[in-house]
């Protein structure tokens, strides 16, 4: 009877939980289709075990998986040889309040002696596969080829979420079992000082006999570990015991009682007897590399790492997806790389530049650039596709890949109506950002130049020139749209307002890489060829718009002449072949930039945006 009523119980708190989950998956669209501020998880927090079954491939290998969620990513090991792989293999993620819901599981062929070579991949929104699945249910998903979105084979996925009451009971059990020194399911006085010790609060180290009696009801000094397992769940939701994590030694955030349960948990994983997934790691990509790249890392020849590109960490560019809220690397030819490190990140490098390397730069951008515009340049367009097979969508681009008769038309190709809706298109409060980029926002100007710009030359005068008054802007805000070669190389007006002037700066052709936006030796912004537009709006105030070239790039085109009338979202122009980057300044005290943007600056963590998201609001028409 007891038992009976303890399974409905149980199962009555998941019923809760699981229509929780769905409540707010509803009010989450409504609020996104009713243009309302979107509600956030904050009404829920807890775990999500996932578990990688298997897969079915169209061919045999040994294969591994990875699955990518927030700033995380897992791998599981490798299989045997075979079409049908089989990994059982499983991980806890934490869904947290305002965090990420979107997984992205990725399929490798391994092959290859220093890369394992991407198959297929899917994704899959953690919150919807909760609530609209039976939790011991195994789900099939397809695997797209990230270069032709064809189906490429299925992976099996089951995912279960945790009841916040059971989590904490059953990791009390787990936890209090190291120090059931005997083995025998009973704990002695003893063996619990010795835990609560560890815990590292000395309040509860004095309650501890107090604690202890409560729980031996029959008083012959032994309480079982389930009794005392029930006890402690208890005390900690009433009154926490547990200061810090027994197993990393964190300090916990006491206030947040769940979170601090789950901290410990997740630092304790203790499965359900399948294989856990190895962590550790920033992206798929890293995850999925072979032995040789392991032996770059332990060599310090490259490492992956979130923040300023510098000396080893240049090697591999790490960047934030908004929308998925999932760490992501960029893709950049190694010789590229190294050829980069070495001219950016030393004196001797930027020493070559001084003495005609400048001009070297100059003259092989501007035949790269007429060799782009050739008929014999669209042979380069598939390749290009295959290299950045997962990170350009063909599906929103205008035009058919037949329709593009050289490489630089291809580069500079438009999109289909509506594939970057516009944030708040009615409201020119909103600004908006002005280009499919990696972004870095600071609020005042100073800030960028700790968390980014490491040139020691750079400053508000010399990114504007002499023909600009920067006067309004010296103590603004500062964001940085970087554009890499996949992107989709149009910029867009981020406000609304009218068009003063157009200023053209002649001077370098730098690469605008974070190698060397980063390097100390460098002074990209202020030194690059550039022009800079100066929008008046309304709700803003005035805003500098920069264009900067960079090497390769052949040219800066604007579609908008002095004296337009724009409205944001609008084209303004676009770079042909190369990487580029726009700078927007913002006068003092005018815009309050969305706080994702400036907490992901402040790690000196580009995050990747799209043409039309929010950048931030009015602090004018807030007053």
């Amino acid at each position: 009877m007891g038992n009976g009523n303890s399974r409905e119980a149980k199962e009555s708190r998941r019923s809760r939980l699981r229509q929780k989950l769905l409540n707010f998956r509803r009010r989450s669209r409504y609020s996104r289709n009713s243009n309302q501020k979107a509600v956030t998880a904050d009404d829920f927090s807890g775990i999500a075990l996932l578990t990688l079954v298997g897969a079915d491939m169209k061919f045999k290998d040994k294969w591994l998986a990875c699955v990518s969620f927030g700033e995380q990513t897992f791998r599981t090991e490798i299989s045997d040889t075979t079409e049908k792989p089989i990994w059982n293999s499983e991980k806890k993620l934490l869904l947290e309040k305002k965090g990420p819901s979107l997984a992205r599981v990725s399929v490798f062929e391994t092959n290859k002696l220093s890369r394992n070579k991407i198959v297929g991949y899917c994704e899959l929104d953690i919150f919807d596969f909760v609530v609209q699945e039976p939790e011991s249910a195994c789900k099939s998903f397809e695997l797209l080829d990230p270069a032709s979105s064809k189906v490429v084979g299925n992976i099996f996925l089951s995912c279960a979420i945790e009841d916040p009451v059971e989590t904490e009971k059953r990791f009390a059990k787990r936890i209090l079992s190291i120090v059931d020194y005997n083995e025998d399911g009973q704990l002695s006085f003893s063996e619990f000082s010795d835990l609560i010790r560890a815990f590292g609060n000395l309040v509860a180290a004095k309650k501890k006999e107090e604690l202890f009696k409560a729980a031996d009801l029959n008083g012959d000094g032994v309480v079982s570990i389930d009794e005392l397992a029930a006890l402690l769940a208890l005390q900690q939701e009433q009154e926490p015991i547990i200061n810090n994590c027994p197993v990393c030694g964190e300090a916990l955030q006491l206030s947040d009682k769940l979170n601090a349960m789950i901290h410990m948990t997740l630092c304790f994983d203790e499965g359900t007897g399948n294989q856990v997934m190895t962590g550790g790691f920033l992206t798929d990509r890293q995850a999925s590399y072979g032995w040789m790249f392991k032996l770059s890392e332990w060599t310090h020849l490259s490492t992956y790492d979130v923040g300023l590109n510098t000396g080893s960490s240049a090697s591999h560019i790490v960047v934030i997806d908004r929308k998925s809220k999932r760490l992501v690397e960029e893709l950049i030819d190694s010789k590229i790389v190294l050829s980069m490190r070495a001219i950016y990140q030393s004196k001797i490098g930027l020493r070559l530049m001084d003495q005609g390397a400048k001009e070297i730069l100059q003259r092989l951008s501007e035949k790269q650039g007429k060799k782009m515009n050739s008929v014999e340049s669209a042979q380069k367009i598939p390749s290009f596709l295959e290299f950045f097979k997962d990170q350009i969508n063909m599906a929103e681009v205008k035009y058919p890949l037949q329709h593009f008769k050289t490489f630089n038309e291809f580069f500079i190709r438009e999109l289909k109506p509506g594939a970057r809706p516009i944030a708040y298109m009615n409201r020119d409060d909103v600004s908006v950002c002005a280009a499919d980029c990696r972004l870095m926002a600071f609020q005042l100007v100073e800030d960028s130049t700790r968390f980014w710009i490491k040139g020691r030359k750079f400053s508000i005068r010399g990114l504007l020139g002499k023909s600009v008054n920067p006067n309004d802007f010296l103590d603004g805000s500062l964001v940085i749209f970087r554009l890499a070669p996949q992107d989709y190389h149009r910029f867009h007006v981020p406000v609304s307002g009218v068009i003063e002037k157009f200023v053209d700066l002649s001077g370098s052709l730098y690469t605008v890489n974070p190698i060397a936006v980063n390097s100390k030796y460098c002074n990209v912004f202020t030194e690059n060829k550039r022009t800079v537009a100066i929008i008046s709006t309304a709700e803003f105030g005035k805003v500098a718009f920069v264009a900067i070239g960079a090497t390769m790039v052949g040219s800066i085109n604007f579609v908008r002449k002095e004296g337009d009338h724009v409205k944001k979202g609008d084209q303004l122009g676009y770079f042909s072949f190369g990487g580029s980057t726009v700078i927007c300044v913002f006068e003092k005290d005018s815009i309050r930039i969305d706080e994702d943007l400036l907490a992901n600056s402040s790690r000196s963590l580009e995050t990747l945006v799209s043409v039309g998201m929010q950048l931030g609001v009015s602090t004018r028409t807030l007053a």
